[in-house]
C-alpha cells in the first residue's frame, strides 16, 4: 500500500516512494544507479555512467527554449544507514518505509533517505515532466556523498556541458546557500592491552541512550548531546571512585552523524557495586537536567551483564578515557564573515574495538577557512598523539566560498521572491556540499542550493516537512521556466 499517493506534487512524491524501497547505502549504490537507467531507458532520455558510477540524464529543451543555457540539476544517490538499537533492518536489503506524521513523512525507526532522496525525485520529476517551459537540462547524480565525496572526486572535465548548477541537496526551506564548509577526518588507532578480571568483581553495561543525533554539520551548535562524551564523563569519574575497570567502549556510528547511543561493558568491585548505581543515578539526574531543552529522551541506564574474560589493563584504560575525555567536541568559533553561522567545528563520532587490542576513534573536523579546518584537525590529532595512539587523517574535501554576487543566485532569489512574496535567506552552510569539488574541474559554474526542510538528518528521527516539498517544487519549475 502506497503511503504517500495523496501528497503533492504527486509525480515527486511518488518517485520518492520508489526510490524508498531501494537500497542505497554509501558505497553500495548499484541498485539505485540501475534504476536511474531503466528510468532513462524507459523515457528514451539519454544517459551516461562515469568509471565510479555517477549518472548523468540530459533532457533537451522545450520548443522555443532551445537557446537558454544548459542548467545542471544535481543531487547524490546514498543515504545514511542509521537505525534505533531495537530495529531489526538490513539496510542492504529492506526497504524503507515512509510514513504519514502530522505536516511530516518520517521512516518506522531508521533513517528516511529524504536526504538526498528529495532532490533524486524532484530530478525525475523534472525529467518526465510536460508542463516545464525549460532550456537544456542535465541531472548529475553522483555516488558516495555521504562518506567520502568520492562520486564527486572523481568527477571528470567533460562529463558536465552546463555551466550553472542547482544543487538540491539543502535542508532549510526559504534559505539559499551558496558556500559550505570543507572538512577533514581525524582517525586514532589506540593500542591497548588486557589482563584477567579481578576477583570479587560485578559486570555491569553503562548505557547513553535516546539522544537525537543529528548531522555533524547541520545540528553542531543545536546542544545536542554526544553520547560518547557522556558516557566518558561518568567513567572518568568511575574509575577514580569506585576502581571501575573497561572490558569494552562502542559508541556513535557514522563519522558525520553526532554519536546517538553508545555503551561501556565494566566491572566494579562487589563491595561498591551499590555506591556506583547510586552515583550513577546521581550523574543520570545532572545530565537531564542539563540537557533537559534539547535532550528530553536522554537516558543514562545501567544493567547486569556477562561477565567478561578480559579488562583493559590500568595503563591502556587511563590512555583511553583521558583520551576521550580531552578530545573536543562541537563548535570551535562562529564565524565573522556570516553571522549565527558556525565557522569550524569537531565532532567525536564513533569509538570502537576493531580488534581485541585496537580501538578506533573517529573524529571529523570542518570549517568554512581551509587553516582552520587544518588547525582543528591538528588540535584534535594533538590529543590523541599525547595518548601514544597512531593518528591519519582522511584526504579532506574543500569549501565553496560564497560569492553574492552570482548571477543565478540574484535570478533564484528574484523567483523566490515573487512566488511566496518575501526574500529568501542568503547563507552558507557548515555541512559539507559537493560544490566545492565541482568547482575544482569546472571552475566556471555558477552555482546554488537549495531544498525543502529536512530535520535531524543522519538520524532515525530524520522528517521531512510535507508543505515545504510543495514549496521547492514551485520553486524548481520557475527557475527553469525563466533561466535565459
Amino acid at each position: 500500500m502506497r503511503k504517500l499517493e495523496k501528497l503533492q506534487p504527486q509525480p515527486l512524491w511518488d518517485y520518492f516512494e520508489n526510490i524508498c524501497q531501494i537500497p542505497r547505502p554509501s558505497k553500495k549504490e548499484e541498485k539505485i544507479i540501475r534504476f536511474l537507467l531503466d528510468f532513462a531507458e524507459q523515457n528514451k532520455l539519454e544517459a551516461k555512467r562515469d568509471e565510479i558510477g555517477n549518472v548523468l540524464i540530459s533532457k533537451p529543451a522545450s520548443a522555443g527554449r532551445e537557446g537558454a543555457p544548459t542548467v545542471i540539476l544535481q543531487s547524490h544517490v546514498d543515504m545514511v544507514c542509521e537505525k534505533n538499537s531495537d530495529r531489526k533492518f538490513n539496510f542492504n536489503t529492506d526497504a524503507i518505509l515512509p510514513v504519514l506524521d502530522g505536516g511530516w513523512v518520517k521512516a518506522d525507526g531508521t533513517t528516511l533517505g529524504a536526504d538526498d532522496g528529495i532532490g533524486i525525485a524532484a530530478q525525475m520529476a523534472v525529467l518526465t515532466s510536460t508542463d516545464i517551459q525549460h532550456g537544456p537540462i542535465e541531472c548529475l547524480f553522483t555516488v558516495d556523498e555521504e562518506t567520502g565525496l568520492s562520486g564527486a572526486f572523481a568527477l571528470k572535465k567533460g562529463f558536465l556541458s552546463g555551466k550553472i548548477l542547482l544543487n538540491l541537496d539543502s535542508e532549510d526551506e526559504g534559505e539559499m546557500f551558496i558556500g559550505c564548509a570543507g572538512g577533514i577526518d581525524t582517525l586514532a588507532e589506540l593500542k591497548v592491552e588486557k589482563e584477567p578480571v579481578p576477583g570479587n568483581s560485578f559486570a555491569m553495561k553503562i548505557m547513553v541512550k535516546g539522544l537525537m543525533g543529528g548531522h555533524s554539520g547541520d545540528d553542531i551548535h543545536k546542544g545536542r548531546g554526544n553520547a560518547n562524551k557522556i558516557l566518558t564523563r561518568f567513567l572518568w569519574q568511575a574509575i577514580r571512585d569506585f576502581g571501575v575497570r573497561i572490558a569494552d567502549f562502542n559508541g556513535g556510528n557514522l563519522r558525520n552523524a553526532i554519536a546517538r547511543e553508545a555503551y561501556a561493558i565494566i566491572i566494579v568491585p562487589s563491595v561498591q557495586k551499590e555506591q556506583l548505581v547510586a552515583e550513577l543515578n546521581i550523574f543520570s539526574a545532572d545530565v537531564e537536567f542539563e540537557y533537559e531543552r534539547t535532550e528530553p529522551n536522554l537516558v543514562v541506564d545501567h544493567s547486569s551483564t556477562v561477565m567478561p574474560d578480559m579488562v583493559l589493563d590500568i595503563s591502556s584504560q587511563e590512555k583511553l578515557i583521558n583520551m576521550l575525555y580531552a578530545c573536543p567536541h562541537g563548535v570551535l568559533e562562529m564565524s565573522t564573515r556570516m553571522e549565527g553561522m558556525v565557522e569550524t567545528s569537531t565532532n567525536l563520532a564513533s569509538v570502537k574495538f576493531i580488534t581485541n587490542d585496537k580501538v578506533l576513534v573517529t573524529t571529523s573536523q570542518r570549517s568554512e577557512l581551509e587553516s582552520r579546518k587544518q588547525y582543528a584537525a591538528e588540535m584534535v590529532r594533538s590529543v590523541f598523539e599525547l595518548a601514544g595512539a597512531q593518528v591519519k587523517n582522511s584526504d579532506g574535501y574543500p569549501g565553496w566560498t560564497p560569492n553574492p554576487e552570482s548571477k543565478v543566485l540574484q535570478m533564484v532569489t528574484k523567483s523566490y521572491e515573487k512566488l511566496f512574496g518575501h526574500k529568501p535567506l542568503v547563507r552558507s552552510i557548515h555541512a559539507g556540499l559537493e560544490c566545492g569539488l565541482f568547482l575544482e574541474k569546472y571552475p566556471d559554474l555558477d552555482m546554488v542550493s537549495f531544498g525543502p526542510t529536512i530535520r535531524n538528518a543522519h538520524s532515525p528521527d530524520e522528517r521531512v516537512n510535507i508543505e515545504t516539498v510543495n514549496k521547492f517544487w514551485l520553486h524548481l519549475k520557475d527557475v527553469l521556466e525563466n533561466i535565459f
